[in-house]
C-alpha cells in the first residue's frame, strides 16, 4: 500500500510538472503574432460582412506580416484612415491595430526581427511565413 501511494504521488507530481511546463507566459513575439493574426482575420470578416457600411470597402487593405518592416507603416495608415469611424467594428479594429503598433514599437522593439521590407507584399500577400512553434 505504501508503494502504491508513493507511485500515485509521483505520477501526480509528474503530471503537475508537465501541466506547468506547458503554461509558460506568452512572449512578446507570441503576443504580437497572435494579435496580428486576430486583426487580419477580423478585417477579412469585416470586409465580407453584409451588415457593415460601404466605407469599409474603401479602407486600406489590412494584411499584417510582423516579419515585414513595412507593417509599422501599414498599421499607422490603417489607424489614421479618416472614414468609417462611425462603424463600431471598425473603431474596435482600429483600437486593436493601435495596440499592436504600440506593443511593437515600445515593448517588443528589441525582440522582433524583420525579415523583409517589401511593402508590396503587404498589399497582395502570396506566401505566408512559416511559423515555428
Amino acid at each position: 500500500k505504501v508503494l502504491t501511494t508513493k507511485m500515485l504521488l509521483s505520477l501526480i507530481a509528474l503530471l503537475s510538472y508537465a501541466l506547468l511546463a506547458n503554461t509558460a507566459p506568452p512572449t512578446c513575439y507570441s503576443r504580437v503574432l497572435s494579435l496580428s493574426k486576430e486583426i487580419t482575420e477580423s478585417f477579412k470578416e469585416l470586409q465580407t460582412s453584409k451588415a457593415v457600411d460601404s466605407c469599409v470597402a474603401m479602407m486600406p487593405r489590412l494584411y499584417l506580416d510582423i516579419h515585414n518592416y513595412c507593417v509599422l507603416a501599414k498599421l499607422r495608415e490603417f489607424v489614421a484612415y479618416p472614414t468609417c469611424d462611425r462603424v463600431l467594428e471598425v473603431s474596435e479594429l482600429k483600437e486593436k491595430a493601435r495596440s499592436l503598433y504600440t506593443i511593437m514599437i515600445s515593448y517588443c522593439r528589441r525582440d522582433l526581427v524583420f525579415l523583409t521590407d517589401d511593402c508590396n507584399a503587404l498589399e497582395t500577400p502570396i506566401v505566408p511565413h512559416i511559423e515555428s512553434p
